[in-house]
């Protein structure tokens, strides 16, 4: 059964009164005997002074025992598939759902209001967003709204000079994809106000992904054509500019967010825990976790190579796991504010990686990560699979349950 924490809010009004003078009839006196004023007291109510802004969704969902979450495509929220995930949650002990709201295109995944600076980039994927929603609701299902931030080949073709250009033309990655620009102010703006909309229409909680540059980008950064921003400096050190600016953005949308009662997750690679900061990419694993209520580390045990001690790490998903996560709960013991803990963990078979360095990933190992996490006391966790097609059968009670 799932257990619910349920969060109060009370409103306190102030009434302030005053007092307001009203003049009394002047008495004509006799000479030597002054004028008199007098005075009655009358009551008003004066205006509560304006309160700091707050949204409200007008949604009532609470956040659960633990988040233990699926992913899910805008295409499965939009479509039957919805029903069978829904069903998924239903009978088992998972409570959250991680829906594509900007996709990994790029695009809008429905069709916002008039008017909207995003009318361009949308696709009617989630043709009723309203729907979903108080269905998420009735269901007690924990939404969290994913964007996926520096990966966007539809703004790097509207907009080059955003992006990263070479020979004139938007460079793209060998699997055809294109990256906007991390220095860039006006491409944090473009997806913090897409994180604003995001948080209207509900979600508790705004996860962005792809926060980072192009992997292996330390071997292109001085041939690529692009702005370095307010980053232009004469100091050579172009890894901790990239770093410098992928946290600010963090921290920055953080701040945005504020004022909409969201939490804010941020998806990472698993290894850059293991590393001072990923040159390339740009990630600091301590930093970003400074300015973020959810750290997320994707820590799949078939995107390992050879690490911590196991030399084949699909072939081991408990003790893959349970490595990470000893070494990942030191690393953020070291934080004066420790955000929560929810690593993605695996729900697809790699079968890419060859014969002898893959196993057919069922019931078995998937609670195999999910034991490893609870035993170092890591309560929640993300499911991945791209084609949303989970496991059945899998027992996802919690350890101490």
């Amino acid at each position: 059964m799932k257990k619910w924490f349920v969060s109060f809010a009370a409103t306190v009004t102030l009434s302030f009164m005053c007092f307001s003078p009203v003049q009394a009839e002047e008495e004509k006196l006799q000479v030597a005997k002054h004028s008199a004023k007098k005075t009655e007291v009358e009551t008003k109510e004066l205006p509560i002074s304006v309160a700091r802004f707050a949204f409200d969704s007008g949604y009532e969902f609470v956040y659960p025992d633990a988040v233990r979450g699926i992913y899910v495509t805008s295409h499965s929220a939009g479509g039957e598939r919805f029903e069978r995930l829904l069903n998924l949650l239903d009978t088992t002990e998972l409570n959250s759902m991680v829906i594509d709201i900007k996709d990994d295109h790029g695009y809008l995944t429905y069709i916002p209001e008039e008017g909207s600076p995003f009318m361009d980039i949308a696709k009617p994927y989630i043709g009723d967003p309203e729907a979903m929603m108080k269905t998420l609701e009735e269901k007690e299902v924990y939404p969290i709204g994913r964007i996926v931030v520096f990966k966007d080949s539809v703004l790097a073709e509207k907009r080059p000079d955003l992006s990263f250009t070479e020979n004139g033309q938007v460079w793209k990655n060998g699997r055809g994809e294109a990256f906007v620009n991390p220095f860039l102010k006006e491409v944090w703006d473009y997806n913090v106000n897409i994180a604003i909309e995001a948080a209207k229409m509900g979600f508790q909680e705004i996860q962005f992904d792809y926060v980072r540059y192009p992997e292996g980008f330390e071997k292109r950064d001085t041939t690529l054509q692009y702005s370095f921003g307010e980053y232009e400096s004469d100091d050579p050190d172009n890894v901790k500019k990239r770093v410098d600016s992928v946290t600010d953005f963090v921290a920055y949308a953080k701040e945005k967010l504020e004022p909409y009662n969201v939490q804010v997750s941020v998806d990472i690679f698993g290894y850059t825990a293991t590393l001072p900061e990923a040159p390339g990419i740009g990630q600091n694993f301590t930093r970003i976790s400074e300015h973020v209520d959810v750290i997320s580390s994707m820590i799949y045990p078939s995107h390992w190579t050879s690490y911590f001690g196991v030399a084949k790490p699909d072939l081991e998903p408990y003790k893959i796991i349970a490595e990470y996560a000893k070494f990942e709960n030191a690393k953020l013991d070291e934080l004066e504010d420790r955000p929560v803990s929810r690593p993605w963990i695996q729900d697809f078979t790699a079968s890419w990686l060859g014969s002898g360095n893959y196993i057919q990933y069922g019931k078995k190992e998937i609670e195999d990560q999910v034991r490893a996490l609870n035993e170092n006391g890591i309560d929640e966790f993300l499911l991945w699979n791209a084609g949303n097609n989970y496991t059945e059968g899998v027992d996802f009670t919690p350890l101490n349950d």
